[in-house]
């Protein structure tokens, strides 16, 4: 009986790499940044962005299809470069924001199309509006940090959004209705 009980336990073993879990890491917000940018008028392209956000991710090195991605963050950290834009932005043509309103992305599916690239599908909450959005990811880098010597992953994705489907038409077709999206982000392994 001792001699099965030991076969069994080493089967277990044997096989526990089969069950591995995603690992659990934190977005680096000082190196995360959302970068965004429309045409205006024809004239010229206009940035904006959003940094130092929180989130995590729930990553699965050996079955990426498994892990997850949840971020949020205040539309009120939105960076426009002029405080003009930036209060008019936040005005009634536009978010109309409170200092609670927030950003939010949780994953719903991940489609691996690479190596080092996938298809992250989500729901994204932009101005109390709920749509289905994929983004074009990929996996820029993983791997121990030399400075901070622990487990850090590095990730980039690019999306298109069409800001009047968020209630965001303002000036469309004059002002571009497709926003270019594109995220950079820094995570290390939670402890």
């Amino acid at each position: 009986m001792t001699r099965f009980a030991t076969l069994a336990a080493l089967a277990v073993l044997a096989a526990a790499p089969a069950f591995a879990e995603a690992e659990k890491y934190t977005l680096d917000a000082s190196h995360s940044q959302i970068v965004f940018s429309y045409n205006h008028l024809g004239y010229s392209t206009n940035w904006g962005m959003f940094s130092g956000f929180n989130g995590e991710i729930m990553f699965d090195q050996a079955n990426p299809a498994a892990s997850a991605v949840t971020v949020s963050f205040p539309v009120k950290t939105m960076l426009t470069g002029w405080q003009e834009r930036f209060d008019h932005f936040m005005s009634a043509d536009f978010f109309g924001a409170t200092d609670e309103e927030m950003v939010t992305f949780t994953s719903t599916a991940i489609e691996v199309t690479g190596d080092t690239t996938a298809k992250i599908t989500g729901d994204l909450t932009l101005n109390d509006v709920t749509k289905s959005v994929v983004l074009d990811a990929v996996l820029n880098q993983v791997g121990d940090h030399p400075m901070a010597a622990k487990p850090w992953a590095g990730f980039s994705a690019t999306t298109t959004l069409v800001r009047s489907e968020f209630g965001l038409g303002e000036f469309a077709p004059f002002v571009s209705d497709e926003v270019q999206v594109q995220i950079s982000i820094e995570a290390m392994k939670a402890e």
